[in-house]
């Protein structure tokens, strides 16, 4: 991580935005929606609007 954080330090700003640009598409790619995953948002949304609070995770998980 030493050695990114310097080659980055070691950029121009518009070099550094194409890296950011990089890294955004490259965790997009990871967090695709998955079916499975909608249909738990749509379990979440259905709880909360008859008044129920939905399982969330704790930032350890």
């Amino acid at each position: 991580m030493q050695e990114i954080e310097q080659a980055i330090s070691r950029l121009s700003p518009k070099e550094i935005r194409q890296v950011r640009d990089w890294i955004e598409h490259q965790l997009e790619d990871q967090l695709q929606m998955t079916d499975e995953f909608k249909g738990q948002i749509e379990n979440s949304e259905r709880q909360m609007a008859v008044g129920q609070r939905p399982r969330t995770r704790s930032a350890q998980e």
